[in-house]
């Protein structure tokens, strides 16, 4: 039996691609130059009043880096005026004090600033730019002027051996919430998987660490930490609760995804902002029914009690190791491509690639 369709609960808007940073597992189409285009302010304001309509509560403003575009604060100040829940993820590069009180007064609810590492070198050289002290900054005035903070550092071989110091840090920062999460290979990421992937005593060390500060109290501090798919977990995670299920972003360009990689999969057909309604594309799109539910799943998935668990894992994923959106993500053990898994970790431990540095243009 079909369950009826839910409304989407959660917005990412992906107000530009531009970026002064160069994060080597950064989320953004590798053909960055051909998505330059973006919307204009009338349009974004219009799609942030058909997402509170369609039953939408928290927009998640993204990119890229959303403060280089010019009417940001104006965004922001609309979309709060619509009624939604608004957080900004930046690389904080561009927050200054002025900045983040603006951003403040126009009705910004939560702050999301990412760091690279615990230390100032090593976060600059995976940025591109120096950027650690300005992150630093940022984070300490948006405290004072009593934003709630996340602090997300995104997990790979090249900084978990400092886990330890990024916790200090976050606890020295007194930021809110320090989200660990582990890379998920997309995007930039999964050209770089070699060169990012860790080894199983790295990922053992950052386990201990966590759950031995967990265990002595974390002084009001929230640690969330997203375990990686290739080591630890039999099954895969559901991609955001299920595709079109609670989830939908626009692109820069007013494409409108069911998962932020969609771009990945090639032969699907988004449909734009500047043709369609919200609501008419939340329940009415192909590609938004493409991998909704249950009934496209191919077998072990269709017959398997987690399927409306984890919904098959990730379609972005599945396309990228094996070729086929449809197929079951390889991080199930119970997938045929199983062993997919296990070649990837295989060839990163017998390589040592160079990183590949996001790039506007190539």
């Amino acid at each position: 039996m079909t369950k009826p369709l839910t409304r989407p609960l959660a917005l990412l808007a992906e107000v530009t691609y531009r970026c002064p940073l160069q994060c080597p597992y950064c989320s953004n189409p590798i053909e960055l130059a051909q998505y330059r285009r973006e919307l204009d302010t009338a349009t974004w304001v219009r799609v942030f009043g058909e997402a509170a309509d369609l039953g939408v509560v928290q927009l998640h403003l993204s990119g890229g880096e959303p403060l280089v575009r010019r009417d940001i604060l104006e965004l922001v100040r609309e979309a709060s005026r619509a009624g939604l829940y608004t957080n900004m993820s930046t690389g904080a590069t561009v927050a200054d004090d002025a900045k983040l009180e603006r951003l403040r007064e126009a009705g910004l609810d939560h702050l999301q600033v990412s760091l690279l590492d615990s230390r100032p070198d090593s976060n600059d050289w995976l940025a591109g730019a120096a950027s650690f002290d300005r992150k630093r900054d940022a984070v300490l005035g948006a405290k004072r002027l009593g934003f709630p903070v996340t602090l997300n550092v995104v997990l790979h071989r090249h900084n978990l051996d400092r886990i330890e110091e990024v916790i200090a840090l976050a606890q020295d920062w007194q930021v809110d919430r320090l989200e660990l999460a582990h890379t998920q290979y997309t995007g930039w990421a999964f050209r770089n998987r070699a060169a990012l992937m860790p080894t199983r005593q790295q990922l053992d060390h950052a386990h201990a660490v966590v759950e031995r500060v967990r265990a002595a109290g974390t002084d009001g501090l929230n640690i969330q930490h997203v375990l990686p798919d290739y080591y630890f977990e039999q099954f895969p995670k559901a991609c955001l609760q299920g595709w079109g299920t609670v989830f939908m972003g626009v692109a820069p360009d007013g494409f409108v995804l069911p998962c932020q990689t969609a771009r990945e999969i090639p032969g699907l057909e988004f449909p734009n902002v500047a043709d369609h309604s919200l609501e008419e594309i939340w329940f009415n799109a192909p590609v938004f029914k493409r991998f909704r539910g249950t009934e496209w799943m191919p077998e072990p998935c269709r017959s398997c009690d987690r399927r409306e668990i984890d919904f098959g894992g990730c379609r972005c994923q599945a396309f990228l190791m094996t070729g086929d959106p449809a197929a079951t993500d390889p991080v199930c053990h119970l997938s045929p491509d199983h062993h997919l898994v296990d070649e990837a970790l295989q060839e990163a431990q017998q390589s040592d690639p160079p990183l590949h540095f996001r790039v506007m243009s190539r």
